[in-house]
C-alpha cells in the first residue's frame, strides 16, 4: 500500500491521508466510511475520526492501529473502485507524508564508498545527526536553495517510518516497528556542514528536504537491504547503488537508536547516502537555482524536484 498526503490543486484546505489504487489517489478515511456503512456500523461511523484520522501527521502518530484501518479501506477500494472517488494525479498535490515527525534521525557515511570519496574512514558505529520539520518538503515542492550557502548539495536515501514506539528493541524484532519505506533527499550545504565539527547548520535549511513521493508500508517491501538506489541532476545520473552496502543495516540502526532515544510512531530514519555526491566529483558540482534533482529508489518510486533560490 502507498501512503500518501494529498490535497485539491488551487483549493484551499488541509492535506488528507489517502493510498494510490493503479495510478490515482483514493482517500482513506472515507474508504473507510464506505465500509463502515456498507456493514451498517453507525457505532464506529461515529468516531470515524479516531478510528481513522485524516490528518496524515495524527494518522502516523497513531501507529498500528491506523495502519490496520487503513488496510481495511483499502482493501475496500480495491475491490469497489467504480462507487468510490479516485483522483488523477493532476488534480492534486501530493504533500509531504509526514510534514511534522517528532524526530528525524539521519545517519552519516553508512555506506563505505561514500564514507571513502569524502576521504573519511568506515565508522566503527552509526554517525548519527538530526534534521528539523522546517526543512521538510514535499515531493512535488522546490527544493530552496539559502542564500547562506554556495554549495548545495544532494543524497538519495532511503528513509524508515516508525510505526510504533520502540525502545530498547533487539534487531531480531526491528523491523516490525516499521511502518514503511519512503524517499528522502537529504540536501548538504557543504560549506557550512564543514564550518564546525558539528553537521547540523549544513543538513537543516528551511524548505531543502523533499520525502515522497509516498510511503510503501512495510508488508509491501519485504526486503529492504536489496533495493536500487539512483540520484540524477538535470537528467545525467549521479548515484547508483543498493541498499544491501549500507555498513550499518536497518534493524542494526532501531537497536543502536533505541537504546537511548524512544522511536515514536511517524519518526523518520535517514539511513544515508552511497557515493556519488556532487561534492566528490572533479570538479565538485553544487546544485543552483534551475536544475532539477531526480531520485529513484526501486518498489518505491521517483521524486523530482526543482531547486530555486530562496527568496
Amino acid at each position: 500500500m502507498k501512503l500518501v498526503s494529498y490535497k485539491f490543486n488551487n483549493k484551499p484546505g488541509a492535506y488528507r491521508i489517502g493510498c494510490m489504487i493503479d495510478g490515482r489517489v483514493a482517500d482513506l478515511q472515507e474508504g473507510l466510511r464506505a465500509l463502515l456503512q456498507s456493514n451498517h456500523d453507525y457505532g464506529r461511523l461515529r468516531v470515524l475520526e479516531n478510528l481513522l484520522p485524516a490528518d496524515p501527521n495524527d494518522f502516523f502518530s497513531m501507529g498500528e492501529f491506523t495502519l490496520n484501518q487503513a488496510r481495511k479501506a483499502y482493501e475496500y477500494i480495491s475491490v469497489h473502485t467504480d462507487e468510490m472517488k479516485l483522483y488523477d494525479r493532476q488534480e492534486v498535490n501530493l504533500g509531504t507524508p509526514i510534514s511534522q515527525p517528532s524526530k528525524i534521525i539521519c545517519v552519516g557515511k553508512n555506506y563505505a564508498d561514500h564514507a571513502a570519496e569524502m576521504k573519511s574512514d568506515i565508522p566503527e558505529i552509526p554517525v548519527l545527526f538530526a534534521k528539523f520539520p522546517n526543512a521538510l518538503i514535499g515531493p512535488e515542492d522546490a527544493i530552496e536553495k539559502a542564500k547562506v550557502t554556495n554549495k548545495l548539495d544532494y543524497e538519495v536515501e532511503l528513509a524508515v517510518v516508525i510505526g510504533k514506539e520502540a525502545s530498547q528493541i533487539t534487531k531480531a524484532e526491528a523491523l516490525d516497528y516499521v511502518a514503511g519505506y519512503t524517499i528522502g533527499n537529504d540536501t548538504s550545504a557543504r560549506d557550512l556542514q564543514k564550518r564546525t565539527p558539528q553537521w547540523l547548520q549544513g543538513k537543516t535549511h528551511d524548505r531543502s528536504t523533499p520525502i515522497g513521493p509516498w510511503v510503501v508500508t512495510a508488508d509491501d517491501i519485504r526486503d529492504p537491504h536489496n533495493l536500487s538506489i539512483r540520484s540524477f541532476v538535470n537528467g545525467e545520473k549521479r548515484q547508483d547503488s543498493n541498499t544491501n552496502k549500507l555498513i550499518f543495516d536497518i534493524p542494526f540502526l532501531l537497536e543502536f537508536i533505541s537504546d537511548f532515544i524512544t522511536l515514536e510512531p511517524g519518526d523518520i530514519i535517514m539511513t544515508g547516502t552511497p557515493n556519488g555526491v556532487g561534492v566528490a566529483m572533479d570538479p565538485p558540482q553544487f546544485l543552483k537555482a534551475g536544475d532539477v534533482v531526480t531520485l529513484e529508489i526501486d518498489q518505491i518510486g521517483k521524486m523530482e524536484n526543482e531547486v530555486v533560490d530562496q527568496d
